[in-house]
């Protein structure tokens, strides 16, 4: 009789189990919404506003030529603040509010494109803007 049971209470394990798939973008989906994931500007000093519809993320990090720069080491750039930036000699980021990021990127006079990537953020959703400058 105990095997019985045994087995039932197996099977029972068994078949109460489910199988979950998660999402390749994290388990929260796209709770960002960007505007554009991608952005083309021209060799000159240039910007472009992105927005989105979520209104709980954060800039990461950003990707630009051989560099990375972090916007959560940085002590000096609140993350958690309504708005915030990032600026270099060749570029500004910055958020502006919860809905809304400029880039700027200083004249491209290397004589080839420049790319930059901006990483974001929301609980367990990762999101990226790629930024390609053309040359002069």
């Amino acid at each position: 009789m105990k095997n019985i049971w045994y087995l039932l209470f197996i099977l029972m394990s068994l078949l109460s189990c489910s199988k979950t798939e998660i999402p390749d973008d994290g388990r929260w989906g796209d709770v960002i919404q960007l505007s554009t994931k991608e952005v083309a500007l021209t060799a000159a000093k240039d910007s472009a506003i992105i927005t989105t519809k979520g209104s709980s993320w954060w800039l990461t990090h950003v990707s630009f030529q051989d560099s990375i720069y972090a916007f959560t080491t940085d002590e000096d750039i609140p993350i958690e603040a309504d708005s915030y930036q990032m600026k270099t000699d060749a570029f500004t980021i910055a958020k502006r509010n919860d809905h809304t990021i400029f880039i700027m990127l200083h004249a491209n006079t290397t004589g080839a494109d420049r790319t930059m990537a901006l990483y974001l953020e929301a609980g367990d959703y990762f999101d990226h803007i790629t930024i390609k400058q053309s040359a002069n």
